[in-house]
């Protein structure tokens, strides 16, 4: 059995390393196995429970070139819950800075002695100033 991740954070580096890896097994130890675990995309249905591994198994063998660069914005931990609120830079189509930010939303929980994913949410920019939404 692998050792559980520790720390939020440690939950939410091997989240990030699974994605650019394309580390099946990696990103199934980061996520609950709870039904009420969630997965919302920009432009993409909101998807729970079981479902959520087969969408991010469809992600992993798409072959999307990702290169994540994050900076952490806010953390939130009470208790047994911890939120994490970042900036989410794909750098892997061009140089660094060139691709517009998305930002994240990344919730954990306690689950025994170890911490696991149960949402990873992440919308586009707001608009630039001065343009119109959509």
């Amino acid at each position: 059995m692998s050792q559980p991740f520790t720390t939020p954070q440690q939950a939410e580096d091997a989240f990030y390393d699974a994605l650019e890896e394309g580390n099946d097994a990696l990103m199934m130890r980061v996520w609950d196995d709870s039904p009420d675990i969630a997965l919302l995309l920009p432009m993409q249905p909101f998807i729970l429970g079981g479902q959520v591994r087969n969408a991010i198994r469809d992600l992993l063998r798409s072959n999307l070139p990702l290169n994540i660069q994050v900076n952490h914005l806010h953390w939130v931990e009470i208790g047994d819950l911890a939120i994490h609120y970042v900036e989410e830079r794909n750098n892997a189509a061009g140089p660094p800075g060139g691709a517009p930010p998305l930002f994240a939303t990344n919730a954990f929980r306690r689950r025994g002695d170890g911490w696991v994913m149960i949402l990873h949410q992440n919308a586009p920019p707001p608009p630039l100033e001065g343009m119109p939404p959509g």
